[in-house]
């Protein structure tokens, strides 16, 4: 799932910041914002703001729930053969003021399209989520998507509704892992032929243009994506642990060779393969033999290897680390 890349621009007549860390259930001390399908960052930890979170209602931000798939042992027991991590759920409880009724109710009508807002449909027929992110003391961060579900009902009771109210905001992720919005970038380019004398290494322009390490430092597996820039007439994907591969090979879909410049987007996850005017070059890929694959925690031994390349063709790798908990 793509991140927001809207203008993140701050709540209307606020004017708070992020706040200051808060003892939030599972995590520890943090601080927490909602970024709306529109990019606008709404701070959840700021008391000034007019809302805050009650933090003793939070729940939800641990580990990710399995579903376990076994069989049973002939001698007892059973052996796990898969583990299917579920949607996640999030209850979040607001506390909601105003000086004035009029404060109050503004103040709760913008939290709510705020929130609401992500199970629009938009002109592709899509609905985009709001993000969850969680920053600690050290200035690192963890967010993950999600979908409003329930709660601004308000609490209904006597005195409630006039000039405060609280919501207990459940939120539903269809990833249940968390990302770092941080993105890791690899980046391998062929340079320009030289002499076999000069004593400076140089990439052949035919073949292998990087073997490396990826190191993945999340938690889980991440499905990368991959934008190719020619000079190129065949591209080929390896992770050297698993024998995995793919190969990108622009004639099949009538193309020919890319030229200098030219580049190709594949994303693993969902599948996808894009030329750089937005068609669809799926059919590049060499079925059935092709294999989207990701990056396991921790380090994966992978390769790029080019047929046709020249200076400027080039192989970016981009991902987002998913992590178990906020």
């Amino acid at each position: 799932m793509p991140l927001i890349t809207a203008p993140v621009v701050a709540p209307p007549d606020t004017g708070g910041g992020a706040g200051t860390p808060v003892p939030l259930p599972e995590i520890g001390y943090a601080t927490a914002t909602y970024i709306d399908p529109t990019g606008t960052v709404w701070p959840l930890t700021d008391e000034p703001l007019g809302w805050f979170t009650l933090a003793d209602g939070v729940s939800g931000l641990g580990a990710a729930t399995y579903e376990l798939t076994t069989d049973a042992h002939p001698r007892g027991g059973a052996r796990l053969r898969y583990a299917q991590p579920q949607p996640r759920a999030i209850v979040w409880p607001l506390y909601v003021y105003g000086d004035t009724h009029m404060e109050f109710i503004t103040r709760w009508r913008q939290l709510v399209t705020a929130f609401t807002r992500t199970l629009r449909e938009g002109p592709d027929g899509k609905r985009t989520p709001g993000w969850l992110e969680i920053a600690r003391p050290d200035g690192t961060r963890r967010r993950i998507a999600v979908f409003y579900q329930n709660g601004f009902e308000g609490r209904g009771t006597k005195g409630t509704g006039i000039v405060s109210d609280s919501a207990v905001i459940t939120l539903w992720c269809e990833d249940p892992y968390w990302r770092d919005p941080v993105e890791v970038s690899v980046h391998r380019e062929t340079g320009a032929g030289s002499s076999f004398f000069v004593p400076y290494p140089t990439v052949s322009s035919s073949q292998v243009l990087g073997s490396t390490i990826v190191e993945n430092p999340g938690d889980v597996i991440v499905w990368p994506t991959w934008v190719v820039t020619g000079p190129a007439s065949l591209i080929t994907f390896t992770n050297s642990a698993t024998g995995e591969a793919f190969a990108l090979n622009p004639t099949a879909v009538g193309h020919g060779n890319l030229l200098a410049g030219e580049r190709v987007t594949i994303s693993t996850d969902p599948p996808s393969v894009r030329y750089q005017d937005g068609s669809n070059w799926v059919g590049a890929l060499n079925w059935p033999a092709a294999t989207l694959w990701g990056l396991a925690p921790g380090r994966n031994p992978v390769e790029f290897a080019l047929t046709g390349s020249g200076p400027g063709s080039a192989v970016d790798l981009h991902f987002n680390p998913r992590y178990e908990t906020a």
